[in-house]
């Protein structure tokens, strides 16, 4: 399965900070118990490849009307 493929897979996803002082994204469904640990510096690089995506797919729903 890549990037552009659809799912009909359900999961809940949960951000936060650990008692560790790390960012932990906890991924959750059926079959899934998934928690992902990143030191904060790393978070933010995520964070800015989130944004850097979502404004992307703006640009692309923009061009598609």
């Amino acid at each position: 399965m890549g990037i552009n493929s659809e799912s009909e897979i359900a999961a809940n996803l949960q951000i936060g900070p650990t008692t560790l002082g790390m960012v932990r994204i906890y991924v959750e469904g059926n079959g899934i118990d998934l928690p992902l640990d990143f030191d904060p510096d790393e978070a933010e690089e995520i964070a800015e490849e989130i944004k850097a995506a979502a404004n992307r797919a703006r640009a692309m729903a923009k061009d598609k009307k």
